[in-house]
């Protein structure tokens, strides 16, 4: 089974709520808002969540990232890599345990994403 990197975030009283709604243990609510069940019913779980005020989660990887006085945006990754963004002049820099990998130039936000994408594949 593929593994998903997203939950749905629900409150306490929220899941003790649908697992009365639906009949079922709180472990079958949790298994479904962590997309661990599929079923028709983990579907609907998921619905009522989201209509309860539950928030869709993504798990992603953790990375630091610090905004500088010197006009650069610095992103950090577990693996080495860094991202220099250049705020003023929109160029982006890849670099991989020091070393120069990539630089590009005119990057959007759109762009960014699939940057920090090769960066933490790297």
């Amino acid at each position: 089974m593929k593994k998903i990197n997203k939950y749905i975030d629900a409150t306490k009283e929220n899941r003790l709520f649908i697992a009365a709604a639906f009949d079922v243990t709180e472990r079958m609510v949790m298994m479904s808002l962590e997309f661990k069940r599929n079923s028709a019913l983990a579907k609907k779980i998921r619905t009522l969540a989201l209509q309860r005020g539950g928030v869709t989660m993504s798990y992603l990887p953790e990375m630091e990232t610090i905004h500088d006085a010197d006009g650069y945006m610095r992103q950090r990754f577990p693996n080495g890599a860094l991202i220099e963004c250049n705020k003023e002049t929109s160029v982006v820099e890849l670099f991989k345990n020091g070393r120069f990998v990539a630089r590009y130039s005119d990057v959007t936000i759109d762009q960014l994403a699939a940057i920090q994408g090769k960066a933490m594949a790297l």
